[in-house]
């Protein structure tokens, strides 16, 4: 059975020392691995911009059109693949956690608000005018990749947080509910479900990790995400069921178990009711 790869930055910088950064034009990175348009996930955070051409982006099983402008976030883990028209062009660049936190210190790469699993759409587009206000900054990051200046690094590693910092202020301003309380608890809670969600699958037991009541939280859930905490519970782990079931390396009763669930067929039952499909159908639907 096909078993989709996890690529680690090594993969694309067979070339650097350097394992937790990768840059390159999306033309060269398509002419030197032409195997991403299949369906892969990266260990790596990974971040594209689109200057022309058109296609398709499918992001953990939501399919995305690919225009002038587009601009793609993804966090380690998340399966994607391209449909891509052949003039596609644009900037690509992958970067481990550890090596932007570890370099800025004070600011970890979890703080941008558009890299969060639970209540964020990992697309965004930039009209002409900001395209253009951003565009620099990733022509300038080439550049300063393919010479050999003093301070490489650090005027790399400001030019990644100054794009960064143009996709927050773009975020801030289209997706965001004005900053209060209530976003600081739904990331405590993102963080809190990605640790415990195989093995804890009630609200109250993460009303209760987050020191608030069940009614709270889904007061927090349904303002800021409009779904209830046991969707957003639900929706966690028939996406990871969808990763493993394309993974193809386990069968189905044992997904079932991995996830926690003693019950095989309460698993294929939650399953369909959420994808129309049981595992199986889905799994040969998506071979």
């Amino acid at each position: 059975m096909k078993k989709y790869p996890i690529y680690n930055i090594q993969r694309f910088n067979c070339n650097s020392v350097n394992s937790d950064l990768y840059i390159n034009t999306f033309k060269n990175h398509l002419i030197d691995h032409s195997f991403v348009e299949e369906p892969h996930r990266h260990n790596s955070y990974v971040l594209v911009f689109f200057t022309k051409g058109s296609g398709t982006h499918e992001i953990d099983f939501d399919v995305f059109s690919i225009q002038r402008g587009s601009m793609f976030f993804l966090q380690p883990g998340q399966m994607h693949h391209w449909d891509l028209s052949d003039d596609v062009e644009g900037f690509v660049i992958f970067y481990s956690q550890e090596m932007y936190n570890l370099y800025f210190g004070q600011k970890i790469i979890g703080d941008y608000p558009f890299y969060s699993s639970v209540n964020n759409t990992p697309e965004m587009v930039f009209d002409a005018v900001e395209s253009k206000a951003i565009l620099p900054y990733f022509d300038n990051i080439i550049s300063e990749t393919q010479g050999n200046q003093m301070l490489k690094q650090d005027k790399i590693m400001n030019l990644l947080d100054s794009i960064h910092i143009e996709i927050a202020r773009k975020y801030s301003e289209t997706l965001l509910h004005e900053a209060h309380s209530y976003n600081v608890k739904i990331k405590n809670f993102e963080v809190l479900l990605e640790k415990n969600f195989k093995t804890e699958r009630t609200p109250s037991f993460y009303a209760s990790q987050l020191h608030i009541t069940l009614k709270h939280l889904n007061r927090i859930c349904n303002e800021i995400l409009k779904k209830t905490t046991t969707e957003v519970i639900t929706d966690r782990i028939i996406l990871e069921a969808k990763r493993m079931l394309m993974d193809k390396k386990m069968t189905v009763n044992e997904i079932a178990t991995e996830l926690g669930f003693d019950d095989y067929s309460y698993f294929t039952r939650l399953f369909k009711k959420h994808t129309a499909m049981t595992p199986t159908a889905f799994r040969i639907f998506k071979r």
